[in-house]
């Protein structure tokens, strides 16, 4: 049995292909939520209903291959699955439904042959480079059936380098995004974070970047220091108290196992992985991890995917990163419902929290400038407007931003969850219309109202016209708020602005809302309904 959001996101798929003759969509979905539950119903439910369907699910690495096919026949025992993975020892192409891994399959379109839908989960490791082993076999299914569609599935669509997998040249045409983070979390279906200000903090002083990101070589002689690594150890046990089950994610081999043999010394059972590690070795140190036999596992460019064990209750980042999409992953592996404690602790010594936001507002990284293409631009952390970066005010709700500050790594009591200080109990909200003094475009617009004359009056835009990242953020907003004040969403997909301000000025307002204050404006970050 799915889960509500779990068929939600296969319904939108479906609506988005009826209004799409062309085009390849992107499934959106946080770490943890089931993407392989919904690859399977997919599966299953595109070859019942279209019996001839060919379905191609191609991930890189075996155990995303492992995990889809056992949700697969968890699913739908009597499936028509092979597996294409010379990890796994399996190489079976010519079965309705076949799950490859990219690195076997990826000059082997002449031996799949037709493919009607080719899945491709971690999407966004898909290159905007032609000449890459993904692009070439879509390239290559797509001479033996042009008319193949691509879905995408990723928690973080966006590329260090690029930008929105969205944006072109990418192969992807759209965003499907069909719950939250926040949703997730508050309907119990994930465990939420917790972080704390540490201490100690890595310098990436002297430390050169390349393709937007920091140079492995230099990143670990920088950060591998070793009073360093002792203040990092001696203060994860620290904090830690009766945690029992610890991943560190480092800056490199050497890196790892550095970490690994101190905590050792200070009687912390450890072990290290890394992309050497013989499979035997590294299927027992996973097995030790999860039976309690070892309390921490150090790792370099290892775990970040493809490892799942719900009952990590402690993080510490030790790898600065200037991709936002790591930085998801790497949290991601603490936020699945643990069975002995509620949370996940998180360290951040290397800042980057900071750096990239807390996990349920992530800014997608920046689209580098060909000279030719569009001026860049910056969003207004109030109502998404898209304005060009030297304003100062925005033109559609009036936002004024702060003056911009010298960039430095350095580390703040930053919330990774992004859980505010500031709230107050609602007594009314009224929903209205907005007009865009720049473009002219419509976007609708709540205020909430205190039971205290006191409390601000709070706004929140929400640019559902506006298309693109912007527009379907917003959608998926409002989609949320409306099913918590009592409101079917469907009705809303076909309404006009003035009918949907009518039907959420019928709904429930929040109970209680919390905000940030950012200048003289404020920014809504959760709102709760008791019931």
């Amino acid at each position: 049995m799915l889960r509500k959001y779990q068929q939600v996101a296969i319904e939108k798929l479906y609506d988005w292909f009826r209004s799409h003759e062309y085009g390849n969509p992107c499934i959106v979905l946080p770490t943890g939520s089931g993407k392989s539950h919904v690859v399977a119903a997919l599966c299953k439910d595109a070859i019942t209903n279209w019996p001839e369907t060919r379905v191609l699910m191609v991930t890189h690495v075996k155990e995303l291959i492992e995990q889809n096919a056992e949700k697969m026949l968890l699913h739908w025992p009597k499936a028509p699955l092979g597996i294409y993975s010379a990890g796994i020892g399996r190489k079976e192409a010519h079965q309705q439904i076949t799950f490859a891994g990219i690195q076997s399959i990826r000059k082997k379109a002449h031996e799949i042959g037709h493919i009607d839908l080719m899945i491709v989960d971690e999407a966004h490791l898909i290159s905007t480079n032609t000449d890459t082993s993904y692009r070439k076999l879509i390239d290559a299914l797509k001479i033996i059936n042009p008319a193949m569609r691509v879905i995408g599935l990723t928690a973080t669509p966006y590329r260090l380098g690029h930008g929105m997998i969205t944006d072109k040249p990418g192969i992807f045409d759209d965003i499907i995004e069909p719950t939250s983070i926040e949703a997730l979390v508050q309907d119990g279906y994930l465990a939420p974070l917790r972080s704390k200000l540490t201490g100690t903090k890595l310098s990436v002083k002297g430390v050169h970047k390349r393709g937007g990101e920091f140079i492995e070589k230099e990143l670990q002689e920088a950060v591998n220091k070793m009073h360093t690594n002792e203040g990092v150890v001696r203060e994860v046990i620290k904090l830690a108290g009766d945690r029992k089950a610890w991943l560190f994610f480092c800056a490199g081999v050497k890196h790892a196992e550095a970490i690994k043999d101190l905590l050792i010394d200070h009687g912390i059972a450890a072990e290290c992985i890394t992309g050497d590690t013989l499979k035997k070795d590294r299927e027992r140190m996973i097995n030790d991890f999860k039976s309690g036999r070892i309390r921490a596992l150090t790792n370099a460019n290892v775990l970040t995917t493809g490892f799942d064990y719900p009952d990590i209750d402690l993080i510490a980042m030790l790898r600065p990163t200037m991709s936002a999409g790591l930085y998801v992953q790497m949290a991601g592996r603490g936020m699945r419902v643990k069975s002995h404690t509620d949370h996940c602790l998180v360290l951040d010594f290397a800042g980057i929290v900071q750096m990239h936001g807390p996990i349920t507002n992530v800014q997608p990284p920046d689209r580098p400038g060909s000279g030719t293409g569009e001026a860049p631009v910056k969003v207004c952390p109030e109502c998404d407007s898209l304005l060009p970066p030297a304003v100062k005010e925005c033109q559609d709700c009036g936002y004024e931003f702060p003056e911009p500050k010298e960039k430095r790594m350095r580390l703040y009591d930053v919330d990774i969850m992004g859980n505010p200080n500031n709230g107050y109990a609602v007594h009314s909200w009224q929903w209205s219309k907005h007009i865009s003094r720049a473009s002219g475009k419509n976007m609708i617009k709540v205020q909430y109202y205190s039971k205290l004359l006191s409390d601000p009056v709070i706004s929140e835009y929400f640019p559902i016209t506006h298309g693109g990242y912007a527009g379907n953020k917003a959608t998926v907003k409002l989609a949320e708020i409306a099913n918590k004040s009592g409101i079917d969403f469907k009705f809303l997909q076909t309404a006009n602005l003035d009918d949907i301000v009518y039907i959420m000025n019928k709904g429930k307002s929040p109970d209680e809302i919390f905000y940030k204050k950012e200048g003289k404006y404020f920014r809504v970050l959760q709102r709760n309904w008791e019931n």
